[in-house]
């Protein structure tokens, strides 16, 4: 499908150069640096972040000041000598940006649409990566198909990720047939485990729409040896569905339009709405998954700013 020029506004539809001008923008934003108190990444959630590796550097004599806890009690009883071993922090270390660009993501009722959304925080993600010196890839994944980027510190390949963004970004459409989106999700998720063997970054967008107790496990073994960021996007409408006029529902070809004024329609769809948005959320922190919650109202950067506690 070709998208219309005057279509890509970047609350519909997006394009390469809005996400590559992101660079600038990400600036001084990180998920792995130390967050003020107020933020959701310090305190008790800062041991889910391993932050870089390490690697080992050698076996020295101790000297006042080292960590205890690098003893090497054999060399020190071998030798007769306190010798500690001594690390070295890994240059850069691999990161996947994995971004929804589903049937259930080509949504919004105020200022964009989840999928816009998702999208541009996909980018963002990917330059805080790229300028905190580490390895970027990604995956970019719709109801049909899974495209990846593997992993390496270069622009090119955070363009590479960005231009995958918005192919599949320009290809969602209101016409589009739905199909086995729901399970696309584990699909991902699966390929993610393959992908990263451990100390990787995993930041996963998505609304997390078909996310069921498999999808739990997955997170879950994914988290064993990485660090895994969840970045639920949603629309306010879950949280306040409109108490008058008309909603049109979309679902692949098919348009329902519910009058949201009578009670008989109001409240049973803003419990399914709420409630779903809940469900998917508790699902999210009962994996252990440091979870950011981004609304279609508001600017992606503005939110990602509150969210690492980086308000400016």
């Amino acid at each position: 499908m070709q998208v219309p020029e005057q279509a890509v506004d970047g609350l519909v539809y997006i394009s390469l150069s809005q996400l590559m001008g992101l660079a600038e923008q990400s600036r001084g934003l990180s998920f792995l640096a130390r967050q003020p108190r107020h933020s959701l990444l310090a305190g008790n959630h800062a041991s889910r972040l391993r932050g870089r590796g390490l690697n080992f550097d050698e076996l020295r004599r101790y000297q006042p000041g080292d960590d205890l806890r690098h003893l090497d009690w054999r060399a020190s009883l071998r030798t007769g000598k306190a010798v500690v071993r001594s690390f070295t922090e890994e240059r850069d270390r691999p990161a996947l940006i994995v971004v929804d660009q589903r049937m259930s993501m080509f949504f919004g009722s105020r200022r964009s649409f989840k999928s816009a959304l998702a999208a541009e925080l996909g980018a963002l993600a990917a330059w805080m990566v790229f300028n905190s010196g580490d390895r970027v890839g990604g995956l970019v994944f719709n109801d049909q198909r899974i495209d990846s980027v593997a992993p390496l510190r270069s622009r090119a390949r955070v363009q590479a990720l960005c231009a995958h963004l918005v192919q599949h970004n320009q290809q969602l459409s209101a016409s589009n047939p739905d199909s086995e989106g729901e399970q696309q999700l584990d699909n991902v998720l699966q390929r993610c485990l393959a992908l990263a063997g451990h100390d990787h970054l995993i930041c996963l967008i998505s609304d997390f729409a078909g996310a069921t107790p498999r999808t739990l496990q997955l997170l879950r073994q994914l988290r064993a040896h990485n660090d895994v960021l969840a970045l639920q996007v949603y629309d306010p409408i879950a949280l306040n569905v409109p108490d008058k006029g008309r909603l049109l529902v979309t679902q692949g070809q098919l348009q329902i339009e519910l009058a949201v004024g009578k009670r008989q329609v109001h409240k049973p769809l803003g419990e399914f709405l709420g409630g779903r948005l809940q469900e998917v959320a508790s699902l999210l922190r009962r994996s252990q998954v440091p979870l950011l919650m981004f609304s279609t109202e508001f600017p992606a950067l503005e939110q990602l700013r509150s969210e690492l506690g980086r308000q400016q």
